[in-house]
């Protein structure tokens, strides 16, 4: 086997076990894959079609109205409370929701812009069920690129559209990625990553294509104190939206646009 060889089977294995527990991780039992409905509240108290009680949007909160019987149950930082008489939750804008859980079904009070929705979580979803994996491109090393980042003086708060028509996602952008692909240098806006490092959501000549329209995203390490960054195109993985219409994702930012073909992570959804 030459170096080049080695190096690939090194970048398909490393890619191949990444893979299996993204894979994993979709598939968990209330993850994405087992979304069911996404049901937007309104000020009038009203029964949910699945769901016991009376469920309504207020200005002060997610207004639950049911019975011990009924089952439902929040989940809280100290201990399960059965709802029994009415119940409010205060889910906050752009972050995951306050979960209601009916026997296995979790259903999750979310949040987004200035509207209440209810997301059904149900591990017999046919979506998590019948679930075989994600499509991919094969792992190549082009796709492991040096890249740099150029911080912003502050952090900037920015607005992006949603794949729900009317709502807003508001970020935070800490600066600018610049790399090159096929001889030409692009730059895209980054935001800070869930656990430390960049995460990069973008639009390339593939979105709509091969790949999901709304963009992929991948993360990357934290840069090194001169800026110094290296993504690894391999790993673009779908939002959760590619797999369900009971998501909200944000759509990129603004200018965050390839147009160069990325043949490199996650497909469109089978």
């Amino acid at each position: 086997m030459t170096v080049a060889q080695e190096i690939r089977s090194d970048l398909q294995r490393a890619w191949d076990t990444w893979h299996a527990a993204r894979e994993g991780e979709l598939s968990t039992p209330h993850g994405w894959l087992s979304l069911t409905a996404l049901q937007w509240l309104t000020p009038e108290p009203s029964a949910i079609e699945g769901l016991p009680g009376l469920w309504s949007a207020t200005p002060d909160g997610v207004k639950i109205s049911a019975v011990a019987a009924d089952g439902l149950v929040v989940q809280t930082t100290r201990e399960p409370r059965r709802i029994d008489g009415t119940a409010t939750l205060h889910p906050v804008d752009g972050l995951p929701g306050t979960l209601v859980e009916l026997g296995d079904v979790v259903i999750e009070v979310v949040r987004r812009t200035d509207t209440h929705a209810l997301r059904v979580r149900d591990p017999q979803a046919a979506t998590r069920t019948g679930f075989t994996g994600v499509p991919a491109f094969p792992a190549q090393e082009r796709w492991v690129v040096p890249a740099r980042f150029e911080a912003y003086p502050e952090p900037v708060a920015i607005t992006v559209d949603a794949v729900v028509e009317g709502l807003n996602h508001y970020l935070t952008a800490v600066g600018v990625v610049r790399f090159e692909l096929d001889g030409q240098t692009h730059e895209l806006v980054a935001m800070p990553g869930k656990d430390g490092g960049l995460s990069l959501h973008f639009r390339d000549a593939t979105s709509g294509v091969t790949t999901y329209s709304g963009g992929r995203q991948v993360r990357t390490a934290d840069p090194a104190p001169d800026g110094s960054v290296e993504i690894d195109f391999n790993r673009l993985t779908n939002l959760p939206c590619a797999f369900t219409d009971f998501a909200t994702c944000p759509l990129p930012p603004a200018g965050n646009v390839l147009t160069v073909a990325v043949e490199a992570g996650e497909r469109i959804p089978s």
